[in-house]
């Protein structure tokens, strides 16, 4: 399958069985593939500077449980899965949640989102749209939140969502739909609240 990040891996199932067989070397195939998208998923959950160290153990977590892993089933949700746990349990042994403007910066991979030419009036605007965006999400139940993460920023289909949640995809569904519906009545009252400042400025 190629995976969203330009890695290439023809035959999932047959790589997994390698390494069941006894081909430790063919799990950076995987690693590879799927790098990337762990990352995000491990600074989208707040893992902030241990992000990679929390994907690093996910996959060694994973790869020790490659046994138990279900024949047929798909190793992207089943990953996230993982490293959405390593990264609570990190967050939670350090004490502490990621600053919003810095999550996002990290997932964002430190690159502009406008080209420097632009207009630094539109890119301000950019970047206040987006803390507003991180404040909405970080105000959301753990479940809503992750929902929407999972959805969106690490553009997981449906089915790929409820595997990797361990949710019903009727749940998925409804999970969405409110969490989607509290971000814009959130989104559009913070909208109503900054224009109203700049009013009274």
């Amino acid at each position: 399958m190629r995976t969203r990040e330009g890695g290439l891996v023809e035959d999932e199932a047959a790589v997994i069985a390698r390494v069941r067989a006894g081909e430790p070397e063919a799990y950076a195939e995987l690693v590879r593939a799927h790098t990337a998208v762990a990352l995000r998923a491990a600074v989208a959950c707040g893992a902030g500077a241990e992000a990679e160290d929390v994907v690093q153990q996910a996959f060694f977590k994973a790869y020790r449980s490659l046994g138990s892993f279900k024949e047929g089933a798909a190793f992207r949700p089943w990953l996230l899965r993982i490293v959405v746990n390593e990264t609570r349990n990190t967050v939670r042994s350090a004490g502490r949640q990621r600053a919003v403007a810095g999550r996002e910066a990290d997932l964002l991979g430190g690159e502009p989102r406008i080209p420097e030419s632009a207009d630094p009036a539109v890119a301000a605007e950019e970047r206040e749209r987006s803390r507003r965006l991180w404040e909405a999400l970080d105000g959301l139940a753990e479940e809503q939140r992750q929902v929407v993460i999972h959805r969106y920023l690490l553009e997981l289909d449906e089915t790929e969502t409820a595997l990797a949640l361990g949710w019903p995809r009727g749940t998925v569904k409804s999970r969405l739909s409110r969490a989607l519906r509290k971000l814009g009545r959130v989104l559009v009252a913070a909208e109503s609240e900054s224009e109203g400042g700049e009013g009274r400025g």
